[in-house]
């Protein structure tokens, strides 16, 4: 295991801190339309998160499509990881996968260059674009819509326009007259530094208007393989193929650093079109997507299919509010939130698996990449067992699957047929198992629980074993041992609902009894989770806003002992009691929130968005706001979360803050504006807090809905008084799954001042491990 900020080892951290040239957008109350009419992508503003750290890409995908077809702009550095960040000026290409809003870079694969003018095999730099095929652009003239980009090339006076399906890009370029105009197909480019990444490709020149290949790369994924099948509208003039910037004869070229140059000569105005299929598994498959998904040259009917697709699934949720920024906010939110996981299937259901073989998924199932589990257990995955409940099964399985064939064994942060062993934790473990208790059918509980009882019981992966005999995890034999018990922890939580559902509850009581491992840790002097050594001594010296003792030794996962402190998520009155009671417990949070922001010890990175020590842009933090409701006090959750809604979310480039990690930062969002929120994703229960919405309705399949209202007399009530389910008054600020799954109304009453009676009674706290 290691983390992000090990992977990217800091590359550029200065770049990161740049200013954006931009003006922020104000937050304030407009005059609208109540409710969203119509065409809900309209409210998408693709440019959230270009900025600041958000890591997000502007270009073309439907939902959890397989082919994100965009610009890149660079491609090394902390900031680039999806490839594009705002304050660029040039354009290298446009490359057909992207990873949204992670913290660490691969993909940026199949990059295709439009040029006029000299055949240039190297991109240039940023400061000089004219020394390769970079091309200057504005921002003035790039549109973002759901499903469609477009940008007009400065340099050879090119506009540039990109929409996909779901295994497909298209791209249709405008260009001038001129005898010079080619395109450049670089298969050298790469997220990170392609000497080191790119293991072999190989490239065909088929007929007069048709190029296939693929690669091999190794990068943070250790191996993947991608290939392509890309036509051209117009049949090439000529056409040339290079390895090693030499040029090769003949009509196929196999190495590492390779291109293809295809000329024509343009007329003023003339369009060529450029259709392109993907696929891990063969140049074969992608030639198939390609033919299923795109037979016809009709651009302008796939961008619609495209606006179309993405129109369906936003408006899953409609919201009423008059402030058009919150809009944006929330329909760019539930946009980002499906733009992982990515589809990793062909047509004909081949995939390539965790063991780099082929494999065929079942009728009706899917296989799946890019799943940011350690970010996106805690909000995106809950939220799709309410609004995605179709596709939550097939997401599981394919889990399953991964565990199966991976010789990782259960997925951490699987991309591309490749393990990345990303974070701490094995959080597959807790998609399953939050599927499992909210009985989704069609996954095979026992072939799931065998995956998940081999990692839990039996490997001694990442400190298991040290964890499982000790009770904790020696700091001077492990690295971020404290954040690895907490996650084992939640593992633990995890696995024993499964083996209950299977039958194994002598496997269940251990696991149940383990996930208490967190006392073990819990420093009652100081009332902090701290680190341990291997003589069962505290790991000194002892600074709770540093990461670790040492610089060389960290405690703590992209957080101190502060975030890491208010981690248990499953336990929470077992932890209460730890503190010696509500009134202790309810001390140290307040305390978080009064600290210094900042870390003692280095720059991390990824902790951004500080309120006190608790630090929004990193998912640790995540919960922590809803835990009041456990310790009697929500009100200060409905204060704290309503302050972090209306201060740490934008419409503007730097409208996130933090990562977006594959839709959980967003995922925050759009529950936490409705008013619900996942503290314990696996106890198939959800913490209340005061919506952001007059009105909301959630979309939960079979033509039933979950509708949210706000009762409010002003905009600044923002306490709940009172709350009805389904017309009958609730005495706690908790619902489970079950009584809002299958539709439900829920009915706020908001005031000015705080309710301090409704949730206070330790009889009505959400449901824990200890009862």
């Amino acid at each position: 295991m290691f983390n992000r900020r090990d992977f990217l080892g800091l590359v550029s951290l200065a770049a990161g801190h740049q200013a954006l040239a931009q003006s922020a957008t104000v937050r304030k109350a407009t005059k609208s339309a109540s409710k969203p009419a119509g065409d809900v992508t309209k409210w998408v503003n693709l440019a959230i998160g270009t900025g600041g750290h958000g890591h997000t890409f502007p270009g073309a995908t439907v939902p959890f499509g397989a082919v994100q077809l965009s610009p890149d702009t660079y491609n090394e550095g902390w900031d680039w990881c999806s490839g594009y960040y705002t304050t660029d000026t040039s354009i290298m290409g446009f490359s057909h996968t992207h990873l949204s809003g992670t913290g660490a870079s691969d993909l940026l694969d199949i990059l295709l260059v439009p040029r006029v003018g000299d055949v240039k095999l190297v991109p240039g730099s940023r400061e000089n674009p004219e020394e390769g095929y970079r091309s200057r652009f504005t921002h003035a003239t790039e549109v973002l819509e759901p499903g469609y980009y477009s940008v007009m090339l400065d340099t050879p006076g090119i506009k540039a326009e990109l929409t996909t399906t779901e295994r497909t890009g298209f791209h249709r370029y405008t260009f001038p007259a001129n005898e010079t105009s080619h395109f450049v197909l670089d298969l050298f480019h790469s997220a990170g530094n392609p000497e080191k990444t790119v293991g072999s490709a190989e490239i065909k020149i088929v007929g007069t208007d048709t190029i296939t290949g693929g690669r091999v790369i190794h990068n943070w994924a250790p191996t993947r393989q991608i290939y392509f099948a890309m036509q051209f509208s117009k049949p090439f003039a000529s056409a040339d193929l290079y390895s090693n910037q030499e040029k090769q004869s003949g009509t196929e070229v196999k190495g590492k650093m390779l291109h293809a140059v295809v000329h024509y000569k343009t007329a003023d105005s003339e369009k060529i079109l450029v259709k392109v299929g993907i696929s891990m598994v063969s140049a074969e498959n992608a030639m198939l997507n390609l033919k299923k998904e795109q037979p016809a040259w009709a651009f302008d009917q796939t961008r619609l299919r495209a606006k179309q697709t993405w129109s369906r699934e936003l408006s899953k949720m409609e919201i009423e509010t008059d402030n058009e920024n919150d809009k944006k906010i929330f329909y760019t939110a539930m946009y980002h939130m499906m733009c992982a996981p990515t589809l990793a299937d062909d047509v004909n259901g081949q995939y390539r698996g965790m063991d780099q073989k082929v494999h065929n998924v079942d009728a009706g199932q899917h296989n799946y990449s890019t799943y940011s589990l350690w970010d996106t257990f805690r909000a995106l995955h809950p939220s799709f067992t309410l609004w995605q409940q179709e596709r939550v099964p097939q997401l599981v399985n394919c889990l399953v699957r991964m565990a199966e064939e991976s010789p990782g064994g259960m997925p951490v942060w699987p991309l591309q047929g490749g393990e990345t062993f990303c974070m701490t934790g094995y959080h597959s473990a807790s998609v399953m198992a939050e599927a499992c208790v909210k009985k989704f059918p069609g996954i095979d509980w026992n072939r799931a629980y065998k995956q998940m009882r081999k990692r839990n019981m039996d490997e001694d992966y990442e400190g298991l074993a040290f964890y499982r005999k000790l009770g904790y995890i020696p700091a001077d034999k492990q690295g971020e041992s404290v954040s690895k018990l907490i996650e084992y922890d939640y593992n633990d939580w995890a696995c024993a609902h499964v083996a209950d559902a299977v039958g194994r509850s002598d496997d269940a009581a251990i696991q149940r009894e383990r996930s208490k491992n967190y006392r073990h840790l819990f420093d009652p002097e100081t009332q902090f989770l701290r680190a341990k050594m291997s003589d069962g001594k505290w790991a000194m010296p002892f600074n709770p806003k540093a990461t670790g003792h040492t610089k060389e030794h960290r405690d703590y996962t992209e957080s101190n002992a502060w975030q890491s402190t208010f981690g248990v998520q499953h336990d929470v009155k077992g932890y209460i009691d730890l503190f010696g009671g509500r009134e202790a417990y309810l001390k140290k949070l307040d305390d978080l929130f009064a600290q210094e922001p900042g870390v003692s010890n280095e720059n991390v990175s990824d902790m951004t968005g500080f309120i006190g020590q608790y630090v929004h842009g990193n998912e640790p933090s995540h919960h922590i706001l809803f835990l009041y409701v456990y310790a009697g006090q929500p009100w200060k959750t409905q204060q704290r979360v309503k302050e972090v809604l209306d201060t740490l979310y934008h419409n503007d480039l730097d409208g996130l803050s933090g990562n977006e990690d594959c839709g959980q930062m967003s995922a925050w969002y759009v529950m936490a504006a409705l008013g619900l929120y996942a503290v314990d994703p696996v106890s198939a229960t959800y913490v209340l807090t005061a919506p952001r919405f007059n009105r909301a309705s959630v979309r939960v399949g079979g033509g039933r809905e979950l509708v949210i209202e706000a009762k409010r007399t002003s905009i600044d009530d923002a306490f709940i008084q009172s709350v009805t389910l389904n017309g009958k008054p609730l005495d706690r600020l908790w619902v489970k799954h079950t009584e809002i799954a299958n539709g439900a109304h829920l009915v706020f009453t908001l005031g000015a001042a705080p309710n301090k009676d409704l949730g206070a009674d330790p009889a009505v706290a959400p449901p824990s491990l200890t009862a």
